[in-house]
């Protein structure tokens, strides 16, 4: 038996054979009942199901009916429990005050007056039976309007269309001249943007909304018809809508339902198709010219195309090779710089190792310069003084350029910061300073300007839009034809002699230009001289000093450092190096050995690690010792192109490097 829909009696009479009686009673008219001896069994009972309760009004004078109430106030929004009550008096007021109180509580009541017949009592539960059977037909009812709700509800909240029941309002002569939402689901908010529209007139959301959108409003609420469109709803946007309205409810009502999509894109495809019929049926008038006008900008895409493969092949190429020369140099100048600081052999022997170094410096040179070019140099960008830059650099693009080079100065005041590398620059512009006094091999005047200047989208230099700082080197020299100015930034092209350059000044400036997001421009024309434009992107952050210390080497106890390269000769190299600044020296040749001694109990105050090497990278192991040795110092050494995939926050020192440099770095840890 469904307990909820249960239609048992249950009775209260605990005087005398009142509650057998009843049971008697109600048993023989086929009805079950339940009977208890208390107020709080009672209610117990109610909340197992019950059709009725007949009680007395002996059961009820003493007892505590809070609970029974509590369980009346309780009930659903269906149920109107019914009760009949046993009474001396009778249920009139006049005649039984007490009758009052129970009715306030008990609601439903019906009161019987003893003495009573049989069939009285009888009929009065069937009565109350009637009543309740009624109750519980309407909560089915009412259950199924509630899962039609959900349903609908759920439909209504997840559909992609947008959907609106609207009141279309009318004027004293009949004309459509507002609406107000009745109802609107979540994509109705998303296709129009209006938000927490229920209840609100489009008027007083939209002023400027279309009259257009009342009358065909306004005709669906008055005739009844459906009406499927799309219409364009500028006021709210410049949206093109797929709209379907159709009337709901009582004709004078004049309500309307509402399904709509928004189509602005497909209007916008529809519109740009329409364009390139028209378009391509002007174009069938001039085919010829067309073609031959395509064809050309094809052959020139082409050559640019090669043209960037070919220095992005030689970019790859450079920056392989570069690695693996640096990785040469690092043990030769290690080297040679501790043979020189040892005073080794004569004079004779000093001024041989001194030339190798200088040459060694110039292969090192070389190779940055060919990073450079291939945009893979680390570059230590920060916010600097391009202005500031320059003016330090004044007495040295002096001197550097001669006697017979005149040299001017244009710095703007209050240049804004930009995005550098201070030592990358200084070397780009001195780069610049000795191509154009080559250029004036007779004399002539150079000037260097800074000043900032705002770039806006489809410039011919292919910047991003935003604010630049623009540094230009012009010289009064030779110049050169655009098919020169077109190789000038290639790799190894030089128009000086054999042997007076090694045409990778422009192309190191150019890449360094497109590493730090900015670009190069090169004007020349034969005997009228060239400009170089360097652009270079304006940055928020503040210039910030920072001194680099010199690191005296000494011969004290430093403790213990682990060296870590797969290279035997540059690990050899840095080894002697560290042991000769006074650390006691373990060397591993790989990652996973390293963490052997990290994992051990070995003292270790220092970790110089490479960066790429097989099995376990520097960055890698770095991050172990973090963690298992938090008070170990580390610095990474690597070459120039291994830059990627080092931590931002692990110091690094690129090869190849003398003692000294090795020594300045291990300072600032």
């Amino acid at each position: 038996m469904n307990l909820l829909l249960s239609e048992r009696a249950v009775i209260l009479a605990p005087g005398g054979r009142d509650s057998s009686i009843a049971a008697t009673l109600l048993r023989d008219a086929g009805l079950t009942s339940a009977v208890t001896s208390s107020l709080d069994e009672l209610v117990s009972e109610l909340e197992r199901g019950a059709g009725f309760a007949l009680m007395t009004e002996d059961g009820l004078r003493s007892a505590n009916l809070v609970p029974l109430a509590h369980w009346l106030d309780r009930q659903p929004e269906w149920s109107d429990f019914p009760f009949v009550l046993l009474t001396q008096k009778g249920g009139g007021i006049e005649r039984n005050p007490a009758a009052k109180r129970l009715l306030d509580i008990l609601g439903n009541v019906t009161f019987l007056e003893r003495p009573f017949h049989p069939t009285t009592l009888v009929s009065l539960a069937q009565s109350a039976l009637r009543g309740r059977r009624r109750q519980y037909d309407a909560r089915s009812r009412l259950d199924e309007l509630h899962r039609g709700a959900a349903k609908y509800r759920s439909l209504f909240e997840s559909i992609d269309a947008g959907f609106c029941i609207i009141d279309v309002i009318f004027d004293s002569q009949g004309m459509p001249v507002d609406y107000v939402f009745v109802e609107a689901n979540p994509a109705f908010v998303r296709q129009t943007g209006l938000v927490n529209a229920v209840g609100k007139s489009i008027r007083s959301m939209v002023p400027g909304h279309e009259q257009h959108w009342f009358d065909i409003y306004g005709a669906v609420a008055k005739t009844g018809d459906h009406a499927r469109f799309e219409e364009h709803a500028k006021a709210l946007g410049d949206i093109w809508y797929d709209v379907y309205a159709f009337r709901v409810g009582d004709p004078s009502a004049a309500r309307v339902a509402i399904l709509f999509n928004d189509i602005s894109e497909r209007r916008k495809m529809d519109n740009a198709l329409q364009e390139s019929q028209n378009r391509l049926r002007r174009l069938n008038d001039t085919l010829e010219d067309r073609v031959q006008e395509r064809t050309r900008a094809l052959e020139l895409a082409q050559d640019a195309l090669r043209q960037s493969q070919k220095l992005e092949a030689m970019g790859q190429l450079t920056g392989g090779v570069a690695h693996d020369f640096n990785n040469l140099l690092t043990p030769i100048v290690g080297s040679l710089d501790l043979l020189r600081r040892k005073g080794v052999g004569t004079d004779r022997e000093q001024r041989l190792i001194e030339g190798a170094i200088k040459s060694a410096d110039r292969a090192r040179t070389l190779v940055q310069r060919l990073l450079a070019f291939a945009r893979r140099q680390p570059l230590q960008a920060t916010a600097i003084n391009v202005g500031t830059l320059v003016n330090e650099m004044r007495d040295l693009i002096i001197s550097t350029c001669g006697p017979r080079i005149q040299v001017l100065f244009d710095i703007a005041d209050d240049l804004k910061p930009a995005k550098a590398d201070a030592n990358q620059i200084e070397m780009a512009l001195l780069n610049l300073a000795v191509n154009a006094r080559d250029a004036m091999e007779t004399g002539g005047t150079l000037t260097i300007s800074v000043e900032e200047r705002p770039v806006h989208r489809n410039n011919a230099v292919g910047l991003a839009e935003g604010e630049y700082v623009l540094l230009c080197v012009a010289d009064t020299g030779s110049g050169m034809d655009q098919d020169t100015v077109a190789k000038a930034i290639e790799p190894f092209f030089t128009t000086k002699g054999i042997g007076q350059g090694t045409g990778l000044g422009l192309s190191m400036v150019h890449g360094l230009a497109a590493q730090l997001g900015g670009g190069l421009a090169i004007d020349s024309e034969i005997g009228r001289g060239t400009t170089v434009h360097l652009w270079l992107p304006v940055t928020d952050a503040c210039p910030v000093a920072e001194p680099v210390p010199d690191a005296a080497i000494s011969q004290q106890d430093r403790g213990v450092v682990l060296v870590v390269d797969d290279e035997d000769l540059v690990r050899a190299s840095t080894a002697h190096m560290l042991g000769e600044m006074g650390y006691s020296v373990l060397e591993a040749n790989s990652g996973e050995a390293a963490i052997q001694l990290l994992d051990g109990a070995q003292t270790i105050d220092l970790l110089v690690t490479d960066h790429l090497m097989p099995g376990i990278t520097g960055t890698d192991l770095a991050l172990h010792s973090r963690r298992v040795r938090p008070e170990v110092r580390v610095l990474i050494i690597s070459g120039y192109a291994e830059a990627k995939g080092i931590a931002l926050d692990l110091p690094r020192l690129p090869k190849p490097f003398k003692q000294s440099d090795l020594a300045d770095s291990l300072a600032r840890l």
